[in-house]
């Protein structure tokens, strides 16, 4: 009986010891294959590409972004920190990268590297729809309020010259807008998306949108990372892969209700 007991420890000790090589070889091979979870920075402010809902960050740049860091193969945590902090997180280092409709440009491109582009867009100009403003030229003498620190403020003073006074510079789209109604301006200059999606979600505010194409050149939106981040070589990829998967094309027509033109952001990679 005796060396019945001692076997059957033994045997118990052996079973014991096996359970605990095998948890440890997944445990080691789970810290192999996880990624971290990123920091992204946005500003919410900038329907509909990400703005709050009750509470909730939406938008198609969230949930684009959500699809190509699954692919990727990380988790996410989007911060809203507001349009100016995007710039100085990322360039710092404190966030890992910056989603925020942020065009791509040869100045920005001296302090951040960008993925290659996933949205076409162009500036347009809202005004009321009584409104003698037909084109860029009009805007000469009138009052055009911009968000700071965006394509649309560089031209506009590409058009006026820096500093003019008749360029009212506004910490986002909203306040532009607001400014607009209130009769502060006589037209607002911003990405065709978001005044366009204004102009649909508030038909009682009597606004149009007016484009010049000959004025505002196109433009193409990127991921913005820190310089030399080995980040962007993996998202450039994954961004590929939700173009021809179709997830894109998906989450595209969801928020904008059409087919986008992948071919066109293609030839710009």
């Amino acid at each position: 009986m005796k060396k019945l007991l001692t076997l059957f420890l033994f045997l118990a000790m052996l079973i014991i010891t096996a359970c605990g090589t095998s948890d440890q070889t997944d445990d080691q091979t789970g810290d192999t294959t996880e990624k971290k979870t990123l920091k992204v920075v946005t500003d919410a402010a900038y329907a509909p590409f990400e703005y709050l809902d009750k509470g909730e960050l939406v938008g198609f740049d969230v949930d684009f972004i959500e699809a190509v860091a699954k692919e990727a193969g990380y988790e996410i945590n989007i911060v809203n920190v507001g349009w100016d902090p995007v710039f100085v997180e990322v360039e710092d280092e404190i966030a890992d990268f910056g989603i925020s409709a942020i065009t791509i440009n040869d100045d920005r491109k001296q302090t951040y590297d960008f993925s290659v582009p996933y949205f076409l867009s162009t500036n347009k100009i809202l005004v009321p729809e009584n409104s003698d403003i037909k084109s860029a030229a009009d805007l000469e003498g009138k009052i055009v309020a911009v968000q700071n620190g965006t394509t649309g403020a560089d031209a506009i003073e590409s058009l006026f010259g820096t500093n003019n006074s008749n360029i009212k510079k506004f910490e986002n789209n909203n306040l532009a807008i607001m400014e607009l109604l209130a009769g502060g301006a006589d037209a607002v200059v911003a990405d065709n998306t978001v005044i366009e999606e204004y102009v649909k979600n508030n038909p009682s505010e009597k606004l149009i949108v007016v484009e010049d194409t000959g004025s505002f050149e196109a433009e193409y939106y990127g991921l913005m990372f820190p310089k030399g981040s080995e980040l962007k070589a993996e998202f450039d990829e994954a961004i590929n892969k939700v173009f021809e998967n179709g997830k894109y094309a998906e989450i595209y027509n969801d928020w904008f209700g059409s087919d986008p033109d992948i071919d066109n952001l293609k030839s710009q990679q």
